[in-house]
């Protein structure tokens, strides 16, 4: 009786120790890409929008710019300062990056300012190096906001030397952050803004983000994967339907 229990019990072992070893695999996969490859993010606050809107949720690239410390959060207080195979972001990206101020948080803003650009808002019109930004009146658009009222809200189509085009949101004519001094983007550093753009601390908040260093980049956005609005709760599981934004469903950022 006792050969037999044995005998019976080892197959049973044995699948037990596979499964263990195909859940370790697969979570093993899955780190590798998340610190190599992609990484996914949730858009938390409106700042980004009209690009990014809160609910999104969106893909990183982490190999764009190369490898740096913040590649691997949070693993980043054991690494080096540097990037491994590097290259420079361009004029208009919307990029993920830790700010020196609030290292340890993620915050995602488009890139406006390069290294050696001056940067000021006068009027609530963006300069770049002395020159305003093209700009093109979209009139009042109806946004629909987080909480499902729609607002009307002024809207610019901007575009900037890069050639980089996209739409901005501009609340007030006499915002907090709409008349600047003039920014000086020092070399290694990218100066960021918010598309929304009375609705966002950004590198015209030295104390929030300020210019923001080549290492602190994570990556840029690529596409969001999916989206739902602000009445989709998991403890109302028909929700993920009726708030599911299927216009943004893959939708590429830009």
């Amino acid at each position: 009786m006792s050969m037999s229990t044995t005998d019976a019990s080892t197959p049973a072992m044995s699948v037990f120790w596979d499964n263990v070893k195909t859940i370790l695999y697969a979570l093993a996969l899955a780190l590798v890409l998340r610190f190599t490859i992609a990484q996914p993010f949730r858009i938390p606050s409106g700042s980004m929008q009209p690009t990014l809107e809160v609910g999104d949720y969106i893909v990183v690239t982490k190999w764009s710019y190369g490898y740096g410390r913040f590649s691997f959060a949070p693993l980043e207080g054991l690494l080096p300062h540097g990037r491994l195979f590097g290259s420079q972001p361009h004029q208009g990206d919307v990029v993920v990056f830790r700010p020196v101020p609030e290292p340890d948080r993620d915050f995602i803003k488009r890139v406006i300012g390069m290294p050696g650009d001056t940067v000021q808002i006068i009027n609530g019109l963006l300069h770049i190096n002395g020159e305003p930004v093209q700009r093109e009146s979209l009139g009042l658009v109806d946004f629909e906001n987080p909480n499902g009222a729609v607002e009307p809200i002024q809207a610019y189509r901007e575009t900037l030397p890069s050639g980089a085009s996209y739409v901005v949101f501009d609340r007030t004519p006499r915002g907090e952050l709409d008349n600047t001094r003039v920014f000086e983007v020092p070399d290694g550093h990218y100066f960021m803004m918010g598309d929304d753009r009375d609705n966002s601390a950004d590198s015209r908040v030295p104390s929030v983000v300020g210019y923001v260093p080549y290492d602190n980049l994570v990556g840029p956005a690529q596409f969001v994967v999916v989206s739902f609005n602000g009445n989709t709760s998991l403890f109302r599981p028909w929700t993920l339907f009726t708030g599911f934004r299927g216009d943004r469903f893959l939708k590429s950022v830009e």
